[in-house]
């Protein structure tokens, strides 16, 4: 009877540790699963077996089986038949985790937005790019260069490759089935058009990055002394961990909260402003939540984000998803075209300056390509940088946007180049210096 008492013992305290611990893991893989499959589906245009094969076929998510309910643009995944989360899809707003019902996702304004047509040449415009042959130019040599990025491409997974030289479209690749229109989730390169709608607020001189943040509940204690700037440049000294690999503060955040922002607005300082540097997720969505602070209304917040900036610069395709706070999730759900994230590098390539009209001032690219301390040269202000090194055979002017699984925007001032890079691999798997050292040997002909 003992051995049998002991054995139930630990049959139980075994159930428990399963319990405690991985279930909620499960939640959140069923989660990201069908969050991921719903905006891939019914706004990229992607079919439920092509997301299986590839963007959900990696460790722990591919666990997940994913359905879709075309009649109510839904998708719902489980694990082994537990934790089944489901994601609705609305236009204008995304794909939104639901917690009871699917109703819920209708509480949420969608944009007003106008759309950019002005029959200008790419990237300046919606028309056809321009047919230009420059002389110091070595297009074989361009083309060996981006085809690098394809090599093994069953490892590699580059998705695309575009190459913009001084306002020109030198070149573009794409891997089947994306083409120059279709949206690419660019996760944390979302952070970096957070950081430039601060950008533009700055420069319409309704806030300074040395301006505290509205939150109610930082007005008592010591919060209440951190900056705009202390979050874009990720040195706020607040508790976050992000970790993608279990259960963490950034996991919890995407999977588990309807109010991404507030997760960080909850955490304690654990160092004081600028003494570290902790990239955090949570504080680009609690920036997100902070610029509703700027707005007399929630549809006036909401539209921000297109009339003012993306319908500014022709990026049609821009999806900004939002949580079920109805703030933008600008930490991680950003969707454009390869063409249109170009169109992104090439507004800070031109210091603000769009067809004419300065979105931000010059000031603001020097100010988000500035080395943040403790960052080892490598962050800016919600943009990476070269100026540690991390490229060795590239400039270290060059900043980027930055995003999970190989998405990249790259800026060379010195250069006059953007470079896009998206994909499915990242690290050492993607070479990203030898891709951007031979585009620029190629222009230096």
């Amino acid at each position: 009877m003992k051995w049998l008492k002991r054995v139930l013992v630990l049959l139980l305290l075994v159930v428990g540790y399963i319990y405690f611990t991985q279930i909620p893991k499960l939640n959140i893989i069923s989660g990201y699963a069908s969050k991921y499959m719903a905006t891939s589906v019914y706004y990229s245009g992607h079919s439920l077996d092509h997301i299986n094969s590839h963007d959900n076929n990696v460790p722990l998510i591919k666990l997940a089986s994913t359905v879709i309910d075309e009649k109510t643009h839904s998708s719902s995944a489980d694990v082994f038949g537990l934790m089944n989360r489901t994601a609705v899809y609305k236009e204008g707003i995304g794909s939104l985790l639901v917690q009871d019902q699917i109703s819920e996702i209708n509480s949420l304004v969608a944009p007003d937005r106008t759309f950019d047509s002005s029959p200008l040449p790419y990237p300046h415009g919606q028309g056809a790019a321009l047919d230009t042959l420059l002389s110091n130019v070595d297009y074989d040599a361009l083309e060996k260069a981006i085809a690098t990025a394809f090599e093994n491409n069953d490892i590699q997974k580059t998705r695309s490759v575009l190459v913009l030289y001084k306002g020109y479209l030198l070149g573009e690749r794409y891997s089947d089935p994306y083409t120059k229109d279709t949206p690419i989730l660019g996760w944390s390169m979302t952070k970096s058009i957070v950081a430039t709608l601060y950008g533009i607020l700055e420069h319409r001189g309704l806030l300074s990055v040395s301006d505290p943040l509205s939150i109610d509940s930082w007005k008592s204690d010591e919060r209440s002394k951190l900056t705009i700037n202390h979050l874009l440049r990720m040195q706020s000294g607040l508790e976050w961990s992000e970790d993608y690999g279990g259960i963490s503060d950034v996991t919890k955040m995407l999977f588990l909260s309807s109010d991404m922002g507030a997760v960080q607005a909850e955490k304690k300082l654990i160092a004081q402003p600028t003494e570290i540097w902790n990239y955090s997720s949570g504080t680009s969505n609690l920036l997100s939540k902070n610029l509703k602070s700027y707005f007399d209304s929630q549809q006036a917040y909401i539209d921000f984000m297109y009339t003012d900036f993306a319908d500014q610069i022709g990026m049609n395709s821009l999806l900004v998803e939002q949580d079920g706070s109805g703030s933008y999730v600008g930490s991680s759900y950003g969707w454009a075209s390869t063409r249109d994230w170009g169109r992104f590098g090439q507004l800070y390539l031109q210091k603000g300056m769009w067809n004419g009209k300065a979105l931000f001032d010059s000031s603001w690219v020097d100010y988000i390509s500035t080395p943040t301390e403790h960052s080892e040269g490598g962050y800016g202000a919600h943009f990476w940088l070269n100026a540690g090194g991390v490229y060795p055979n590239v400039p270290k002017d060059l900043y980027s946007a930055n995003g999970h699984d190989g998405q990249f925007v790259y800026v060379i001032p010195s250069k006059e180049l953007v470079v896009v890079r998206t994909g499915l691999s990242e690290g050492s798997v993607y070479n990203a210096d030898l891709l951007l050292s031979e585009i620029i040997k190629s222009i230096e002909y």
